[in-house]
């Protein structure tokens, strides 16, 4: 039986606009295994953002759940969600969110000295991580210092420290040049080979979603298999 890392189980969300109620998530349920790369891309609007922050533990679902590694988000007090994101979930968005004042060792090290680690152990762990990502000769310089790729390289870097089990990605090469983005969709591929880590990519890129195992389609709020048939709780994956 494959590991299942993540899964979200007839999620359903909805906001209320005055007297209107506006659902922007549909019963949404699908799996994501082991090391596996799945792209999940849709039009502006179609409620991608949305469900990466439910994907992440940062909103709760108006019902329905999602679970990492059998962990339910909406059961865990704040500490214990905060816990298992620190540990077992990366993130990286479309801006890579460096601090400007820190070095690149330093960005990386953030989220293990949050998680309790001393500092020895954090910046050794970030220069080993960031050297994975080639950027072992620039472990000393801050972000104004660096190029636009290699920002992005160092927020992954960051987003790996922990080895979480899985990383969640919010348009990664969407800031990038054409020739940057496929050095990191590259890399991406090399870090998913060595590491076994899962990745959910969310992108309107058609060429990175062609990269990943899987791709799903967000469409007005329900989600949509390569063959247009909806995955939802009263559907068939």
């Amino acid at each position: 039986m494959p590991e299942i890392v993540l899964s979200c189980n007839a999620l359903y969300k909805s906001y209320e606009q005055g007297p209107i109620q506006v659902d922007v998530l549909k019963n949404i349920e699908f799996q994501l295994e082991k090391a596996e790369q799945l792209a999940i891309v849709g039009a502006s609007g179609s409620g991608k953002s949305t469900l990466l922050n439910m994907l992440g533990g940062l909103d709760q679902p108006t019902s329905g759940s999602v679970q990492l590694l059998g962990s339910n988000f909406s059961e865990l007090s704040d500490n214990q969600r905060a816990r298992l994101r620190n540990t077992e979930l990366g993130f990286v968005y479309q801006f890579h969110h460096l601090l400007p004042e820190f070095t690149a060792q330093e960005n990386v090290a953030i989220p293990l000295l949050i998680g309790g680690h001393k500092f020895s152990r954090a910046q050794k762990d970030a220069a080993n991580i960031l050297s994975l990502v080639g950027l072992e000769q620039r472990l000393n310089h801050k972000p104004s210092e660096l190029s636009g790729g290699e920002r992005q390289r160092v927020a992954i870097a960051r987003s790996l420290i922990c080895q979480p089990s899985c990383v969640l990605m919010d348009e990664p090469t969407g800031n990038l040049d054409k020739q940057t983005a496929t050095h990191i969709q590259d890399l991406l591929r090399q870090l998913n080979q060595e590491l076994s880590t899962s990745f959910i990519i969310v992108t309107h890129d058609e060429q990175v979603a062609a990269t990943m195992d899987r791709t799903l389609t967000l469409e007005d709020g329900v989600l949509l298999d390569s063959t247009a048939h909806a995955i939802h709780a009263e559907g068939v994956n």
